[in-house]
């Protein structure tokens, strides 16, 4: 009995050990939904938004932007310690978000702004239900296949499908993960179109309970599609910029609940992995 209770308090001390490093440890993360939107000016200065980065160890972002012009400072501003993926915003002010998708002048703005050169992507863009089925959202995903570019979709699930039914070589980031749509259906979805959809996690309710752990099927769900996941900050609004630092304190605290290997493809690896950039050792 005497060499059990010495035991057991030597695994105690080993799994203390093991927790404290996991705790201490602080994984890069890439933030895949960042808006730096400009109607008429933005929230920060780039001095500003590069420090929130740098406090929260962020390496990379997808840049998509209202109007276009905040993603292209970004770009612009080259600061070697973070990787910027530009997206192209089919949006000029805020009302577009209801009407882009039956604008034949929105589908000009995407054409003139690939003409500039760089983008990774189109959206993050807003689409519902039937709306999807349009002739120019349908020319919207067409051109993203033609020239391999990216969809950031913030849609519902039936939107979803009408997307791939466009045109089946479609690569979708799906904004939110679906909001309403449950853990189950979501891993269904991503058998269904693999090498094809991933999901983003920004406003997605339900990770974890009232208590701050993950939910046994979103454990469940990272467990098997670990490498189908990307974090997002989604600062549309001026209060998601004042809120960035909680907003990725949350994020750390269920990324601590999972093995780091699993939690670093979520943070940054997927994202990396996804836009071919180099991944930092």
């Amino acid at each position: 009995m005497r060499i059990c209770r010495v035991l057991a308090a030597a695994f105690a001390v080993v799994a203390m050990g093991i927790c404290t490093v996991r705790a201490q440890e602080r994984i890069e993360i890439f933030d895949a939904h960042l808006h730096y939107n400009q109607e008429p000016t933005p929230f920060y200065t780039l001095d500003q938004v590069r420090e929130v980065f740098r406090r929260n160890g962020i390496i990379g972002i997808v840049a998509n932007s209202r109007p276009n012009k905040g993603t292209l400072e970004l770009t612009q501003a080259k600061w070697p310690e973070l990787k910027v993926v530009p997206f192209i915003r089919p949006y000029r002010v805020r009302s577009d978000i209801q009407t882009w998708f039956n604008d034949p002048a929105i589908f000009e703005l995407i054409k003139s702004e690939y003409a500039r050169g760089g983008y990774v992507g189109i959206g993050e863009f807003h689409i519902y239900g039937k709306a999807a089925g349009s002739d120019w959202v349908k020319q919207v995903v067409d051109f993203s296949v033609e020239r391999n570019l990216y969809l950031h979709a913030h849609c519902d699930e039936e939107a979803l499908l009408i997307l791939f039914r466009h045109n089946p070589k479609a690569r979708i980031i799906w904004a939110h993960t679906g909001f309403s749509v449950p853990p189950a259906r979501v891993g269904q979805l991503l058998d269904e179109h693999k090498d094809a959809l991933w999901g983003e996690l920004s406003y997605r309710g339900g990770i974890t309970g009232g208590d701050g752990k993950l939910t046994s099927d979103w454990r469940s769900l990272f467990e098997r599609y670990s490498d189908r996941f990307l974090l997002g900050s989604d600062t549309w609004i001026n209060e998601r910029w004042f809120g960035y630092d909680t907003i990725f304190k949350e994020y750390r605290n269920w990324l601590a609940q999972i093995p780091l290997e699993q939690a670093r493809r979520i943070a940054s690896g997927n994202a990396l992995r996804l836009f071919g950039l180099q991944i930092r050792n």
